[in-house]
């Protein structure tokens, strides 16, 4: 298995979808499930963000009548819709399909006409860089595919290929889920069921304490490294 992460970033006026996180600091946006075939793609978006930031994402975003992923022109007239999934005062979750993606340049397009079936995509949004990270089941290179991408971007985007390596370190929430003790995992879930998380709290690391039957240091230490190991995570990841 090969991974290579690549950035597209763009000057301003470029996109109009990429100007509202240039925009606005606090948004960002990340793709956790993202297939794709020569025909179709079907994807979900996470955005985070204010909710001023959020409201002018969404604005761009939702906008059927444009494309948020061409690479080589501002639009392409493909089939494509929108659905938003959940909402809260800081946060999205969107699904996108896409029909006739062999007409639409976007990096899915492209690193699927050079690999063909079988690759696994990431992506990320922040500030004026588009990222994408890529996971295919072979050792083919990828110098060709950088070169195909780089010379048909449109006008105001620029291509670098920022890492190159063998596969690892893919979807943090999985991550999180592997390197919890079942001890961390057991105090963690305790801490929220009963309101450690709420504000005000609802109860003490004392509470948990006598809820969980273990002495008040053990629950502060397996919690403390349990939050440093979540944090860290996305941290690492950029959410």
């Amino acid at each position: 298995m090969r991974e290579f992460e690549f950035t597209v970033a763009f000057e301003p006026g470029s996109d109009a979808l990429m100007d509202v996180f240039v925009e606005h600091d606090s948004l960002t946006a990340w793709t956790s499930v993202c297939f794709t075939t020569r025909e179709r793609m079907w994807r979900i978006d996470h955005a985070a963000g204010s909710e001023a930031a959020l409201s002018a994402f969404e604005d761009v975003f939702l906008d059927e009548s444009r494309c948020n992923e061409c690479l080589d022109r501002p639009n392409c007239e493909t089939y494509r819709e929108y659905h938003l999934l959940d909402e809260s005062a800081n946060a999205r979750t969107i699904y996108t399909f896409r029909e006739e993606v062999h007409n639409c340049h976007s990096i899915p397009h492209y690193v699927h006409d050079h690999v063909g079936d079988g690759v696994v995509f990431e992506s990320r949004r922040k500030g004026n860089e588009y990222q994408w990270r890529v996971l295919y089941p072979d050792e083919q290179p990828v110098g060709e595919l950088y070169d195909t991408i780089e010379a048909q971007l449109r006008e105001g985007l620029t291509l670098s290929l920022s890492r190159l390596s063998s596969a690892g370190n893919w979807d943090a929430e999985s991550r999180v889920a592997a390197e919890l003790t079942p001890e961390q995992r057991e105090v963690l879930s305790a801490a929220v069921d009963n309101g450690y998380y709420s504000r005000p709290r609802a109860v003490t690391v004392d509470d948990l304490s006598e809820t969980l039957g273990v002495p008040r240091s053990t629950v502060q230490y397996r919690l403390r490294n349990a939050e440093d190991l979540v944090v860290s995570q996305f941290v690492e990841k950029g959410l």
